[in-house]
């Protein structure tokens, strides 16, 4: 992960709450798409499941140390 990202990704991580944003669903969708090389798109909203998985898959990414 760049250093961009990972600032981005550290300011989204150090608000603790239970929902996403508009804005935050878009970003959390951009940097799968970039990192998990598929198109983008947003997952849908009805079912949290698979924003809650792209959520951890960016914070496996960000957690290593060689991510960039």
């Amino acid at each position: 992960m760049d250093e961009e990202d990972k600032k981005l990704w550290r300011k989204f991580r150090s608000v603790k709450k239970n929902t996403v944003t508009h804005e935050e669903l878009v970003m959390i969708s951009e940097l799968h798409a970039l990192y998990f090389k598929h198109t983008y798109y947003k997952p849908c909203t009805c079912n949290p499941k698979e924003v809650k998985r792209w959520i951890q898959d960016l914070n496996d990414i960000y957690a290593l140390p060689y991510a960039d």
